[in-house]
């Protein structure tokens, strides 16, 4: 275990607040922020063993610490945890460190880091990869942008609730590392919901489909986790359709400033927004099945 120090998490969502119990279990002195008092109060119900002190901003929780972790929503919610009156960097000291977790655009995580680098503060912009069980079971998949010293300032921290580590480059880098996984995943998924929507039309024993594919090239994370859920019609998980569909655009964002197309991407993108459009936007992305009609199933 690293030197135990202290460590202000903002942002208690699906992955934020597991993240912050992972941390206090480890023996970090732990601040919390959330821009929602609830979200802070039903934490500490949860984990009423844990010791934390809580912050009523950014700022606040930056002031003392020696690493700060964000998992937020979008650009603009980042943006104004950190550069806002109240932000991270009106507080934070130098040589502390910053951490994002959020997928967001890898435009704001060099703006960031640029900044960071101007207050002498270590900046890593570190998307996750693994799912709100992987946050749950402290098993996540960290990509990390940023200088090696900044990677190795938190790492102490970060093995708390990640399996693994990667540093894949420059400030940025850890962004459209995510965007890279998030292209996998959907072509994955699409590629599954017909799968499943298949099986079922042709009147086959589904469990003994998944039996006979899922030790073979056909096998995936996905495969593993979602196809018999699929074929439940069960779809009440962490990463939902809302949060694909953004992860999707700013990869096609990303993919254009590049001069690369995205044809898959963009073509699972708009089957998603048929799912937002039938009410299923806070749905698990395993919901993409729903747009299939289901003519049989055994």
């Amino acid at each position: 275990m690293s030197e135990p120090l202290k460590v202000s998490m903002i942002g208690l969502g699906v992955m934020g607040a597991p993240i912050a119990r992972h941390i206090g279990k480890a023996g970090h002195a732990l601040t919390l922020y959330n821009r929602s008092p609830a979200r802070v109060e039903r934490w500490i119900a949860a984990n009423p063993d844990q010791p934390v002190t809580i912050a009523t901003s950014p700022a606040e929780a930056a002031a003392e610490a020696d690493m700060v972790i964000t998992c937020v929503g979008n650009d603009d919610d980042l943006a104004d945890v950190v550069f806002g009156p109240q932000g991270v960097f009106t507080t934070l000291r130098r040589g502390r460190v910053f951490v994002d977790h959020t997928t967001v655009s890898a435009h704001i995580a060099r703006q960031i880091a640029v900044e960071g680098r101007d207050l002498e503060v270590h900046c890593i912009d570190a998307p996750m990869t693994g799912s709100q069980i992987g946050a749950e079971n402290g098993t996540l998949t960290l990509m990390c942008g940023g200088r090696a010293e900044a990677i190795e300032a938190a790492r102490g921290v970060m093995e708390a609730y990640a399996k693994r580590i990667v540093h894949v480059g420059k400030p940025g880098a850890g962004q459209t590392a995510k965007m890279a996984n998030q292209i996998c995943i959907a072509g994955v998924v699409a590629g599954l919901a017909e799968a499943v929507r298949f099986a079922q039309s042709a009147h086959l024993d589904t469990d003994k489909v998944y039996e006979a594919i899922s030790g073979g090239a056909a096998q995936s994370w996905q495969m593993d986790n979602r196809w018999r859920t699929m074929v439940a019609d069960e779809f009440d998980f962490g990463f939902a359709v809302d949060w694909m569909r953004k992860d999707l655009g700013l990869a096609m964002d990303e993919g254009r400033g590049l001069g690369v197309s995205l044809p898959i991407t963009a073509l699972v993108n708009q089957f998603y927004a048929e799912i937002q459009a039938i009410g299923g936007g806070r749905q698990d992305t395993s919901a993409l099945v729903r747009r299939l009609p289901k003519r049989g199933s055994k």
